[in-house]
């Protein structure tokens, strides 16, 4: 076999390919065979029919056209590998010459990934919010759990912010009813904005038995996007009473003796919290540096793939209902020309981020074990509600391996460019950006594994 690249463009290449018919003598041996097992001719068991009868029979067009499916992307590969071209996508084949007894020409033309210069990471500069652990967050977190142990009661007065209601709603749009927006005995925590926009405003000090009226838009069902006048019946009103904050409560609700100790530990978890949102927000921010400065071409077709499943994702949410899509863009108030254009420049950041981090990751040949990738496995099964095995089945079956592989892959390529970058608060604390990613916990641990080794 012989194959040749073309440079089309920064962003794709043609693949020429040149299959002599002499390698291809198994190939035909073993499509002679399958139709020979298919084709009855008087004579001849099955599977024993001589290839120039079966050409007789199916036309040698028909065994030519077979080998080439079985072949051709096999020979691509080949020649992919070949070349070392970082091929993107599907290619678009063409079988471009069939001399029979001679050779076969096809073509292949598939996006690549550019060439990428990548920058000085340490001149990279960064800065994102400080930490904030403060006996405010721990109060929060602490009235949380309370909340949890919180028991419900009535009261007679009107309705307030941080009450439970139960409520009857019905709504009319231009004075017909509408059963979508209709509901009896709802269970509803005032204050929380789970429900209809508006409604905690209006029924603020109605009391059992009461009415408001507001008007409000409809964000789904057919009126989506309309104006609905809704009537709120407040049928009960409670108030939640919390436990005292102490040591009772503490044995109560967590391993702790007292009061004093789980506070400290609900600290100790605001604080990963904290530090997990500052670590996200310096990824964030090393990010949109990177997509922002780094000049390259992106293959065009790929930003289209990457749009179509956005928007392909989003009409799938809505059962395919084209109707049901106009009516959220408009309850969005954009335009589906909008809503596209959007999605391509996000789709755009998307692609060109993971071509950075690719790069990156080749320049540091990043690979990635089987221990990572089931631990990504597992992370991926928990925040989906699923089943690991079950969804390394679906992940299987999908041929989707490969891309958890590439997000694994991008995310250790991405640590290590954050430790790379300088980074600081906006009080003007510099950031250890690997305490911060809990780097240096694993070294110490790594370092504490080999003293007890030695020992």
């Amino acid at each position: 076999m012989k194959s040749t690249v073309e440079q089309l463009s920064p962003t794709r290449v043609r693949i020429n390919v040149e299959v002599p018919f002499a390698e291809l003598k198994p190939d035909f041996d073993a499509v002679y065979a399958q139709f020979a097992q298919q084709v009855r001719i008087p004579g001849f068991r099955p599977g024993k029919a001589p290839s120039r009868l079966i050409d007789a029979r199916v036309g040698r067009g028909a065994v030519i056209e077979q080998v080439l499916q079985n072949i051709v992307p096999g020979r691509y590969s080949e020649a992919v590998q070949e070349h070392d071209v970082t091929a993107l996508g599907q290619p678009d084949i063409e079988v471009t010459s069939i001399e029979d007894g001679e050779k076969v020409e096809f073509t292949a033309e598939v996006d690549i990934r550019p060439e990428i210069d990548l920058p000085d990471f340490s001149a990279i500069a960064v800065e994102v919010d400080p930490l904030e652990v403060d006996e405010a967050a721990v109060d929060e977190q602490l009235d949380l759990l309370r909340a949890r142990f919180g028991t419900l009661t009535g009261v007679d007065r009107g309705v307030e912010n941080g009450d439970f209601v139960s409520l009857d709603l019905n709504a009319t749009v231009d004075g017909e009813p509408v059963p979508d927006a209709t509901a009896e005995g709802l269970s509803h925590e005032v204050g929380s904005g789970q429900l209809i926009e508006g409604l905690d405003e209006a029924i603020l000090g109605v009391e059992a038995g009461g009415s408001a009226e507001f008007t409000t838009k409809l964000v789904a069902g057919e009126h989506a996007g309309k104006e609905a006048v809704v009537t709120a019946t407040v049928g009960s009103v409670k108030e939640r009473e919390l436990p005292e904050a102490d040591d009772e409560f503490a044995q109560l609700a967590s391993p702790f003796d007292t009061i004093a100790e789980l506070r400290e530990d609900l600290a100790d978890k605001v604080r990963q919290s904290a530090r997990s949102t500052q670590a996200a927000a310096v990824r964030d921010k090393v990010i949109d540096q990177l997509v922002e400065t780094v000049e390259f071409d992106v293959p065009e077709s790929v930003v289209e793939a990457e749009t179509e499943a956005q928007i392909h994702e989003v009409v799938h949410s809505l059962n395919h209902d084209e109707a049901a899509y106009e009516r959220l863009l408009e309850a969005q108030g954009t335009t589906r020309e909008e809503f596209e254009a959007e999605a391509k420049e996000t789709a755009t950041r998307s692609v060109r981020a993971q071509l950075l981090l690719d790069a990156f990751a080749d320049a540091e040949e990043i690979s990635v074990d089987q221990q990572e990738l089931t631990e990504r496995l597992i992370f991926e099964a928990q925040r989906g509600n699923i089943d690991p095995q079950e969804l390394a089945q679906q992940l299987q079956n999908q041929n989707r391996i490969g891309m958890l592989y590439a997000e694994v892959r991008r995310s250790k390529a991405l640590a290590e460019i954050v430790q790379q970058v300088s980074a600081t608060d906006t009080a003007g604390e510099k950031i250890d950006v690997a305490d911060l990613l809990g780097l240096n916990q694993d070294e110490d641990e790594s370092e504490d594994a080999e003293a007890a080794a030695d020992e």
